[in-house]
């Protein structure tokens, strides 16, 4: 084998497929009962897109984003996350329109590409199923955003989901914040690691979401976010889980989330799964006010989320949800001699002019051969046609599962595989 692919990829294979596509349609099926439209924006960027909205100083950007220069010079970087790209393409195109207090809600499906040490269900392009409500602050938005992200993994049969539910203030109150949290953790900084050192100084509440249990312990009696929200940010987290209650969607509230995103502002929240280990949070997201602003937009809020596909069909895999077999489906059409060859290109062409899936052994091989290539590739039938058939004008339609024959006039074929008895 002289070529591999490189390390932190994977190849989706056509028996693992299905998976990804029946999620995928759920969840472009609940994003149309809600009203959401899809948007799909360029796999890169202009590398100042990232830089401004994500933060400098995040692990994003700063560690993470694939960046290379075009021919001309210019800076492009490989999608990182979803919604700066949604959030250039709203302002780009003027997706709010005529209308100051539309809002325009988008979703998307797609790959990430971010340079990470490959873990469980993370690989360097993994792919992300997002939403996207902007233009308005009323924190209902922020639980109906939750509320489609619980009904689409509810229908994918994910229901043992924890939602962590935070604020992260918003520029009136974080400052006053940071300078707690640092006076809180200052004299043990030595001891934290070498990330948490240098977030002390370049995005202190990072620290919060460090996963080093020494650094964990040092910052479990520090002072939370929410003993520092201004009154807004207060009233806008009450009205969150207020309509969250009313939804009856169930919450727990964690301090340490913080996400690893500058933009976010009030609400951010995290959904962790069981079974996949420690790396359990399939989705998170949050509220971004002041977003489309920095991207050079007028003051518009906005609330999103990205949740990752790979994930999601891990934990569907160890609540035993993905079926080990996938279930037998289309016709092989098989035939016996040159005359039915050329017979049986014309029915393959017919059936799938009908919206029939079928196929021929292109091999030309023996009925023996062909009937164990069309048990072993998956068939659910098998359509032969020899000289007699032709005479009569006939097939010998036979189901590979139940092992029954029956012989159908021709005529007749599709309309019987379109409605099997």
């Amino acid at each position: 084998m002289k070529y591999k692919r490189p390390r932190g990829l994977q190849d989706i294979l056509p028996e693992q497929v299905g998976e990804w596509q029946s999620a995928e349609a759920t969840f472009r099926e609940i994003c149309r009962r809600y009203r959401f439209e899809e948007i799909r924006t360029p796999v890169f960027e202009q590398t100042e897109l990232f830089i401004r909205a994500v933060g400098e100083e995040t692990d994003i950007v700063s560690k993470e984003m694939y960046t290379f220069e075009d021919r001309s010079r210019h800076s492009l970087t490989l999608r990182a996350e979803g919604t700066a790209p949604a959030i250039r393409a709203y302002l780009e195109n003027n997706l709010r329109g005529q209308d100051r207090d539309r809002l325009v809600k988008l979703y998307y499906i797609g790959p990430i590409f971010r340079y990470d040490r490959p873990q469980a269900g993370r690989y360097r392009q993994h792919h992300q199923c997002g939403l996207e409500a902007i233009g308005s602050a009323n924190p209902a938005v922020d639980a109906e955003i939750v509320g489609l992200a619980m009904a689409f993994l509810a229908a994918l049969g994910i229901e043992d989901v924890t939602l962590k539910l935070n604020s992260v203030g918003c520029p009136e109150c974080v400052p006053g914040y940071i300078e707690t949290l640092k006076n809180a953790v200052r004299d043990r900084l030595p001891e934290m690691c070498a990330d948490c050192q240098r977030r002390f100084d370049t995005n202190p509440l990072r620290i919060l979401d460090c996963k080093v249990e020494g650094c964990k312990a040092i910052t479990d009696g520090a002072p939370t976010m929410l003993d520092a929200l201004c009154e807004d940010c207060a009233t806008h987290f009450e009205g969150v889980k207020g309509h969250l209650e009313q939804l009856g969607i169930a919450y727990e509230i964690d301090p340490r989330i913080v996400r690893g995103l500058d933009y976010y502002t009030k609400t951010a929240f995290e959904f962790v799964a069981e079974g996949i280990g420690a790396q359990s949070s399939i989705g998170g997201g949050g509220r971004y006010d002041g977003l489309v602003e920095s991207c050079g937009g007028p003051s518009t809020p906005g609330v999103g989320i990205g949740m990752g596909l790979e994930r999601i069909l891990l934990v569907r895999e160890a609540l035993g949800l993905v079926a080990e077999d996938r279930p037998r489906h289309g016709n092989l059409v098989i035939t016996l001699g040159d005359d039915a060859w050329n017979e049986g290109v014309k029915l393959v062409a017919e059936l799938r002019a009908a919206g029939i899936e079928a196929d021929l052994d292109y091999r030309q091989r023996s009925m023996r051969s062909q009937m164990k290539y069309a048990n072993n590739a998956g068939f659910a039938n098998a359509i032969i046609l020899g000289d007699d058939e032709i005479v009569k004008g006939v097939v010998a339609l036979r189901d590979l599962e139940a092992g029954d024959q029956v012989e159908v006039p021709r005529a007749e074929l599709a309309e019987r595989l379109h409605c099997p008895e």
